[in-house]
């Protein structure tokens, strides 16, 4: 049977947010201004996440009047979480998840510098205060020169979206040398070992996102989290129930596995812990972002298997083409998105007589 419907007046720091039914969300910005989620509550959307992937001491882009500082080039406080949980909760609201903090955060981490024990005590502060904020998830990646793109492209009627050519990548190291594999597995696993313990504490789920572009290595640094063989061993490493996958499905898609191996194989593990719900056209080496229904695979039947194995939460639109008119934000992009998601999860529960 199909859960009911979330409403906004759930919203709660103390939210069982396992108990609400699989539901459309919106994001990936890090400045919550009023004007923008008026915009995703218009939208008929409830839930939403929050993409710190750099470091802005006062949001300098945001009105005066809307500021939130997240203090700390090294870590972030409990009041500043709390602060932005709550300015979503007063436009109804819900804060799922925070995803990403900054590559400088952790990037000894991955690469095992030598500050990377510093730079653990201050993840792990960082972890506890989302969970003392009633923040439910923490999404990070593995990505030591974060995503890449080389490419411009135009999609369906002239809307620009971005790319990769794998032939086109700059060959130059990234960082002070070439890295091995080994180095980075040794370096993930010692993150997972030190970081899961508090997250279980903490009440945090962690969500691990994929390689992107999921090759096998850019700038001398290996792309781990470019396959299903490495997913599993990652979710093997160190088990936890507070472990799982930021499922970004367009990721998925670049490296052509096959989509409902995967799902069914982590959906039955309870390893899908929320959803990037895009696609894009073609697998690496070459492919492009287009829009959720014109793609690689058929986003009704994805959806559809979701909600087979048992997936309940989060599903979120994630890069989608500059359409007529758009902003930074790609707000009209997103839109489409989100009443496309919306209609196939109202068909999906008709179907199956929710």
């Amino acid at each position: 049977m199909t859960p009911p419907t979330a409403t906004a007046s759930d919203t709660d720091s103390d939210l069982d947010f396992d108990a609400l039914p699989m539901r459309v969300g919106l994001g990936q910005f890090m400045d919550p201004t009023d004007e923008k989620l008026r915009f995703i509550k218009q939208l008929g959307v409830d839930d939403v996440l929050l993409n710190m992937y750099r470091y802005s001491p006062d949001y300098p882009h945001m009105p005066d009047n809307e500021r939130i500082p997240l203090e700390g080039d090294e870590e972030w406080a409990y009041e500043n979480l709390v602060e932005l949980r709550e300015r979503i909760e007063a436009a109804g609201l819900r804060l799922n998840a925070i995803e990403n903090i900054p590559i400088s955060f952790y990037d000894e981490i991955m690469l095992g510098g030598p500050g990377r024990e510093e730079q653990m005590e201050h993840v792990k502060t960082t972890i506890r205060n989302i969970g003392r904020a009633g923040i439910p998830m923490f999404g990070y990646h593995w990505m030591p020169s974060g995503v890449w793109r080389n490419t411009d492209v135009t999609v369906r009627g002239g809307a620009s979206a971005s790319g990769f050519d794998g032939d086109a990548v700059d060959e130059a190291l990234t960082h002070d040398r070439e890295y091995t594999e080994d180095e980075l597995w040794e370096n993930y696993e010692y993150f997972l070992r030190e970081l899961l313990p508090v997250a279980e504490d903490a009440g945090v789920k962690l969500c691990l996102h994929p390689n992107d572009p999921p090759v096998e290595s850019l700038g001398g640094i290996p792309q781990l989290f470019r396959n299903f063989e490495n997913f599993r061993r990652a979710m093997e490493l160190v088990p936890s129930p507070n472990h799982g996958l930021e499922f970004c499905l367009g990721c998925w898609s670049e490296m052509g596995e096959d989509l409902e191996e995967v799902v069914r194989y982590f959906g039955e593990r309870d390893e899908l812990f929320y959803v990037h719900f895009r696609d894009v056209e073609g697998t690496v080496p070459r492919f492009n972002e287009t829009f959720v229904d014109q793609g690689n695979y058929d986003a009704y039947e994805i959806l559809a298997l979701l909600d087979e194995v048992g997936f309940s939460g989060m599903i979120i639109p994630d890069h989608v083409p500059h359409v007529e008119g758009d902003t930074d934000w790609e707000h009209r992009g997103r839109a489409h998105a989100v009443g496309y998601l919306n209609g196939m999860l109202t068909a999906l529960r008709h179907e199956r007589g929710g």
